[in-house]
């Protein structure tokens, strides 16, 4: 199996596929691993894609240290230098999204674009901010069966992915998820979105209420924010709206990333 090592010796499991003079780089929210993007594989017909389980994750492996976004940017960093990519649209979800933001602001050289999911550059509301602590509070109580069969279930489009997800989010230890729902509830990036000088698009599910106010920070904050809503859809757009999410993805490439290179 494919496994990059980083600056501190953890080996990381990818995939890469497809070809092109750029690289979609997809980054998925705690515990469920590269399988979240299962549905944008087929992508790779049009563009090379990369899909890494973070640190800890997944097949991933993790040393001692406590994780932080901080450490989770420069492990992306450390695959696309071992495998010499360079033009990057990062893809993240949720929660990825912010690890997506940290590694635009730390390593811009690389990046051509942000296509963020369910985006928060911080957590300032109530509902949100109740999530993240039922997480933290599931996993300092090594709740993690239950945690994966929520966070599974609750992005199954089908029983037999809902199984395959939750599976998935097994194999990472509730140490963890409860370390990177820690990192999450207190990441805030807004004061260094200015920095980020390529164009973001915000992806929101129609019905995904309690995070459509943060496109007004992005939007104030980034002069160039794009935002879509998808119809229909609550926060799961990439596992159960693939097809229109596949589509978002490639309109937004084509658009801002192909006339770059």
């Amino acid at each position: 199996m494919p496994y990059a090592i980083t600056r501190d010796s953890v080996h990381l499991y990818y995939r890469l596929i497809g070809t092109g003079s750029f690289t979609l780089v997809f980054i998925h929210p705690p515990g469920m691993g590269h399988l979240t993007f299962k549905h944008q594989l087929p992508l790779s017909k049009n563009y090379r894609l990369l899909l890494i389980d973070l640190r800890g994750n997944g097949k991933s492996e993790r040393n001692k240290a406590s994780i932080t976004f901080q450490m989770l940017a420069e492990d992306i960093y450390d695959v696309c230098q071992h495998l010499n990519l360079n033009n990057l649209c990062l893809v993240g979800y949720s929660n990825g999204a912010s690890i997506a933001l940290e590694f635009a602001i730390r390593f811009p050289a690389k990046v051509k674009g942000l296509v963020l999911v369910g985006a928060f550059p911080k957590v300032n509301s109530l509902l949100l901010y109740g999530e993240f602590i039922l997480g933290i509070w599931a996993t300092k109580l090594k709740a993690l069966p239950l945690i994966a069969n929520v966070i599974g279930h609750a992005h199954a489009y089908s029983r037999g992915y809902g199984k395959e997800l939750t599976q998935y989010i097994s194999r990472t230890s509730a140490i963890t998820l409860h370390e990177m729902y820690n990192e999450g509830v207190k990441y805030d990036c807004t004061s260094k979105l200015h920095e980020i000088a390529v164009p973001i698009l915000l992806v929101y599910g129609q019905k995904d209420f309690y995070v459509h106010h943060y496109q007004k920070e992005f939007i104030k904050l980034h002069q160039n924010t794009q935002v879509i809503y998808v119809s229909k859809a609550k926060h799961q757009v990439p596992t159960k709206f693939p097809n229109e999410f596949n589509a978002i993805l490639k309109g937004f490439v084509n658009k801002n990333i192909k006339k770059i290179n």
